[in-house]
């Protein structure tokens, strides 16, 4: 791509397109803090043509008249696009939000199970024959979509989250809106030019970019949007949450996180070393899933710490395109800031930092934050409570289960959960008890497509993943037909 700045159009009724008003925002690569790419920054008015253009589809024949299986074929058809182009696609979110090359590239090869699952899924939303106590009435039941999805997709993993939602919405039958962060636009169109090979109807996929209160407002608060899907901050996804519902239109929020790790004293300690440290420093810790509570056994503490702190120390920061490096940057300077900001506040509350906490300055005009581990933490801390999104891991000591238990869920989050035990009672015992929407046992930070994923409490809203993410995305219909003669009293319900 060279130096000069990639353009990049909307995409709206299966045509790419410029935003009404012609104005740009440029996207900078994290890891050099240069701009490499523009993205049209749109407004209320895109938001308007990209909506009419999905409800048109909706409402056509075009699209009324595929069938659940004919909607199968095509995603299946997209899998396919997107392994050929997997590679490719993965670089631009490297670019776009400093993310490890690696881990963006696994990311967009496990794309296609989502598609291929949905799809398969697509011509199995059955209905029900209810049995009724009168034999001349035959009740059954219908599964329908919604309309017009909105998907707001987050900066951290821009196309996996966008998936979450793309895949059961249009396996369902309804036709989708996304509006990505306008951090991270530039995969989300990159993946729109693989959609609109594979013959779709015009209008089943559409991508308005732009800021917020420009474009994200509007978009949840539209009033012919009639599912609104969402993936980022609490406080964001409240306010879109209210907006969708002045429209009482249904909502799936996924948002933020504290999530506990437990490590007891009969863990293996080597494998709950490799978890913690994938749980809080993988992705700079800019996952919603990020394992920021570490909660240790008082009786091994100090060993497992000793061997965290050295292993943390030689996480190596660098070009997220570089093979040996660990960690990369921080995709925004906001961010940085505020990583920056509740690390000051921890030390001011009592912690202690073991090691990082401060910005790596070595690596020129890149977003990078140290590897940090915080000790001396209580859990009413801010930094124990607030979700931070960043490479900040707070270690709080517990002596019994009980009181690990309590203070895990001492939390207003409950997204996700590990334990690190060899207790298989223990186990199941304590994942039971934590109020969680996933919980690991000897695992941290696993996703699959079949397996349903949300939160409990401020965490979120609804599940995304497995079968139960179709059902999210479409209504029930009761039918009920009467095969006798009998004149109903009109002054009295059938019951």
């Amino acid at each position: 791509m060279g130096d000069e700045l990639v353009d990049y159009k909307m995409y709206i009724g299966g045509e790419f397109v410029d935003g009404i008003n012609k104005n740009y925002m440029s996207t900078t690569n994290p890891a050099t803090g240069k701009a490499w790419a523009r993205i049209p920054n749109g407004d209320t008015d895109d938001v308007n043509k990209a909506v009419d253009a999905a409800k048109t589809c909706f409402e056509s024949n075009e699209w009324k008249r595929l069938s659940p299986t004919e909607r199968g074929r095509l995603l299946y058809k997209l899998a396919d696009k997107i392994t050929r182009n997997s590679e490719r696609i993965a670089k631009v979110e490297t670019k776009d939000n400093g993310k490890l090359f690696k881990e963006m590239n696994s990311q967009i090869k496990k794309l296609p199970s989502w598609f291929e699952y949905y799809a398969g899924l697509s011509d199995k939303m059955e209905g029900t024959v209810i049995p009724q106590t009168n034999k001349n009435i035959l009740n059954y039941t219908l599964k329908e979509p919604l309309g017009v999805v909105a998907a707001f997709a987050p900066w951290n993993s821009p196309l996996l989250l966008t998936t979450f939602k793309l895949a059961p919405a249009i396996a369902a039958g309804n036709t989708v809106v996304v509006k990505p962060s306008e951090n991270t636009s530039a995969s989300m169109i990159e993946f729109s030019k693989l959609f609109d090979e594979v013959g779709f109807p015009p209008g089943v996929l559409n991508v308005v970019t732009g800021y917020g209160e420009k474009v994200g407002e509007p978009l949840s608060k539209h009033k012919d949007i009639d599912k609104v899907a969402f993936t980022g901050g609490t406080e964001t996804g409240r306010s879109v949450g209210k907006n969708a519902i002045s429209n009482f239109s249904p909502v799936t929020l996924e948002l933020g996180g504290k999530s506990p790790n437990i490590v007891f004293e009969d863990a293996d300690l080597e494998a709950a070393e490799a978890g913690v440290i994938s749980g809080i420093f993988a992705a700079s810790g800019q996952t919603c899933i990020a394992g920021s509570r570490l909660f240790i056994h008082e009786k091994i503490a100090n060993k497992f710490l000793k061997k965290l702190v050295e292993k943390t120390k030689n996480i190596k920061l660098g070009d997220p395109f570089d093979k040996n490096t660990q960690m990369g940057p921080v995709a925004t300077v906001s961010q940085l800031d505020k990583i920056e900001k509740f690390v000051e506040i921890a030390k001011d509350e009592g912690a202690q930092v073991l090691t990082g906490g401060t910005r790596e300055s070595s690596l020129d005009k890149g977003l990078y934050f140290r590897p940090t581990i915080l000790s001396k933490v209580e859990n009413n801390h801010t930094v124990s409570q607030e979700e931070i999104f960043g490479p900040v891991l707070s270690v709080i000591l517990f002596s019994n289960e009980n009181e690990v238990i309590k203070k895990a869920n001492q939390s207003k989050f409950g997204l996700g959960a590990g334990i690190w035990t060899n207790d298989l009672k223990k186990a199941h015992r304590v994942a039971h008890a934590i109020e969680s929407g996933t919980v690991w046992v000897n695992t941290y930070r696993a996703l699959t497509f079949n397996s349903p994923f949300g939160g409990y409490k401020n965490s979120g809203v609804g599940r995304e993943n497995g079968i139960e993410a179709m059902f999210e995305y479409m209504q029930t219909k009761s039918i009920w037909i009467n095969l006798s003669n009998e004149i109903q009293d009109p002054f009295a319900i059938k019951l």
